[in-house]
């Protein structure tokens, strides 16, 4: 027995899962959806400016759209674009570094706590060992026993007073040369203190993950310029 074509539309509308009943998922939704939780800013980056300075790729000229810190991380990237933020990879990088700085995790100085103006003070001191082993307790001409020595952060015109050692926290991504020389990107020694006392300062792109370059049209399209450049030199020559 043949069912009319009233009843087959009938029993189809009360079939679950059908296509009009399934939901529709777009992906510019989790673009949309705001990020929960405001980072603190940090002696080292205490403003909106000094972020997109650090960050680099010329964002520090979108300073002004951003006028507190709250209003730097509560944008999704939707609302970036709506307030000029261009191109979407400028957009990206910056949704990128936001969510690192969330996370704790920041470039060169980011963990450092005395800063004034934009500048923070170094110095190599020697702090316990907390596994000391027979090697290590004999010391050596740099090293006391069972101490090691530490790149920390000094207040301002401190460099000759002792630093104590309680609670002290050595800076990451820096490291020490020769007996007490500071080296890392952007490290600049204090004249007079034979690199024991060396500054380090707020600079453009201090942060900045440099974009790759492009070498005859990227690694698609690198064979086809070839062959067109090739036939350009065949039909010149």
């Amino acid at each position: 027995m043949f069912r009319s074509w009233t009843q087959t539309r009938n029993r189809s509308s009360l079939l679950p899962f059908t296509s009009c009943d399934l939901p529709r998922y777009h992906r510019s939704l989790h673009r949309q959806a705001v990020a929960t939780g405001i980072p603190p800013p940090t002696p080292f980056v205490p403003d909106p400016t000094t972020f997109l300075k650090l960050i680099g790729r010329n964002l520090v000229q979108h300073a002004a759209k951003f006028p507190t810190w709250e209003a730097l991380f509560t944008p999704t990237s939707t609302q970036l674009r709506e307030l000029g933020l261009e191109p979407a990879r400028d957009r990206r990088y910056l949704l990128r570094w936001r969510e690192k700085f969330r996370n704790g995790e920041y470039g060169v100085g980011g963990d450092l706590t005395n800063v004034v103006d934009g500048t923070a003070h170094l110095k190599v001191i020697e702090i316990p060992l907390t596994d000391v082993s027979s090697q290590d307790s004999t010391g050596t001409v740099t090293r006391s026993p069972g101490m090691r020595r530490a790149i920390v952060n000094i207040p301002p015109n401190s460099s000759e007073s002792p630093v104590s050692v309680e609670g002290v926290r050595p800076i990451q991504r820096l490291k020490i040369r020769g007996a007490h020389t500071i080296r890392g990107p952007y490290v600049t020694p204090v004249k007079g203190t034979q690199g024991r006392i060396a500054r380090l300062a707020v600079q453009e792109g201090m942060w900045e993950h440099r974009r790759g370059r492009k070498i005859d049209g990227g690694e698609r399209r690198r064979a086809e310029v070839r062959a067109k450049r090739a036939k350009s030199e065949k039909d010149t020559s």
